[in-house]
């Protein structure tokens, strides 16, 4: 089986089950010998800001010497990055090979009451098994969906995080942040400490009580660990991090955004509860580990001229973080905003919120099941300027062309958009 059969094999798989659980996933850990209990696991669930803690703690570990594999969701440019090893993307060939080792297996399972595995139930499954057979230290997972009946909650993990509660995908997690926050906190396992940035009362609750229940230590951004955010700098945000044992100097993440430091708290805890327990870390090496950190698609600056950003602020809490992140860098600037997202998000909101910033707004579209047309989009826009350009690559021309050279042109909407335009810039630049 070559590299693109293997891909066609999974895509084709089914995206959800009716009855939502862990035991296709129990089947076949058993059936390829628990690859996942010979991983030590940190557990990431939330809805924003999973990536961004992942990588932080990546590179705060690679910093100490470790070797970390990562399981993320979705990818940006190629489904590879999913599963990979020290930030570099699991190899065409060996993705081939698990895939090979998979399908006789979703076979056989689909001959069981239990019906055939779904998509990421699969690419779970060949991520533990492919982390098995490296020599890692640690394997950072992010949770696809939820958290309580996602296919990574199959593992034992040593710590696990929550990095906020937000609502999106509530068509499947449920309607408030209780019933979110429920779902998230199924990951937390017996005895295992929790580390969490969530700041809703009522989430907050749900996440005690069933910490409390599984006899799990939790600590909370703002209650055992601190930051503070001295400032945004051209090269990023300027903080301190503290805990009742420890307070860092100040640190420089290149992340951009006050969250991101919040993310980058949520990932220090971590790595100060490991400590605690033993592990090996010199807290001396916590500013490389801040600074290196880097990740695809979150206020990235993909061109100077004129400065472009793109972000995958694809929900209201993303949306969020984005206008604040560009208040406190780009105040007083113009802005071209050229958009695009699926019909499921509350877009309306979203474009609100975007209102406080964007001086204009291309609404464009690409190639998606589920992508609202341009004239659909531009129509939910309350920015008096708003033009609707079916063509994405002609909005992003145009919007180039309203800002000059003073301005920012800010891409921004769905992630798999975003996917997209992230592979238009790098082809540019390759010309």
């Amino acid at each position: 089986m070559n590299y693109q059969d293997a891909i066609d094999w999974i895509h084709s798989r089914e995206k959800f089950k009716v009855k939502p659980g862990l035991k296709r996933m129990s089947w076949m850990m058993e059936k390829l010998g628990h690859p996942e209990a010979k991983l030590r696991v940190i557990h990431i669930a939330g809805t924003n800001g999973k990536g961004s803690t992942v990588s932080f703690l990546r590179h705060l570990l690679q910093a100490q010497g470790y070797s970390v594999g990562t399981f993320t969701s979705p990818y940006i440019e190629k489904f590879n990055e999913r599963i990979s090893m020290n930030g570099l993307a699991i190899s065409d060939e060996s993705l081939a090979l698990l895939v090979e080792r998979m399908k006789p297996l979703a076979e056989e399972l689909q001959r069981t009451p239990l019906g055939e595995p779904t998509e990421f139930e699969i690419i779970t499954a060949m991520a533990m098994v492919y982390f098995s057979h490296q020599h890692l230290n640690y394997v950072l997972i992010e949770t696809g969906l939820g958290g309580r009946y996602d296919s990574t909650n199959i593992v034992t993990p040593i710590l696990s995080a929550i990095t906020n509660i937000g609502l999106d995908h509530m068509n499947i997690l449920g309607s408030t942040i209780e019933q979110i926050a429920e779902e998230k906190a199924g990951i937390i396992k017996k005895g295992v400490p929790v580390v969490t940035g969530v700041k809703q009362a009522e989430a907050w609750k749900v996440i005690h009580q069933q910490a409390e229940k599984c006899d799990a230590d939790l600590y909370t951004l703002g209650k055992e660990f601190y930051v503070e955010h001295s400032g945004s700098i051209p090269d990023g945000e300027v903080f301190s991090f503290k805990n009742k044992e420890y307070t860092t100097d100040e640190l420089l993440s290149s992340m951009k955004g006050p969250h991101q430091v919040e993310n980058a708290a949520l990932a220090l805890q971590t790595m100060e509860i490991m400590k605690s327990q033993g592990v090996l870390i010199d807290r001396s090496l916590y500013g490389i580990g801040v600074k290196q950190t880097t990740w695809p698609a979150r206020f990235e600056k993909v061109m100077n001229t004129p400065l472009t950003i793109i972000d995958g602020a694809h929900n209201e809490e993303g949306t969020r973080a984005l206008v604040e992140t560009v208040k406190s860098h780009y105040d007083g600037k113009k802005i071209a905003l050229v958009y695009a997202a699926l019909e499921d998000k509350p877009v309306k909101k979203m474009l609100k919120q975007l209102s406080d910033i964007a001086d204009v707004v291309y609404a464009t579209t690409f190639d998606f099941p589920r992508s609202l047309s341009a004239p659909d989009l531009a129509e939910l826009s309350p920015i008096k300027e708003t033009f609707a350009v079916s063509q994405y690559s002609e909005a992003i021309e145009l919007a180039a062309e309203e800002v000059g050279q003073n301005g920012v042109l800010l891409i921004t909407g769905s992630l798999y958009f975003i996917s997209n335009v992230r592979k238009y810039f790098e082809s540019r630049a390759a010309l």
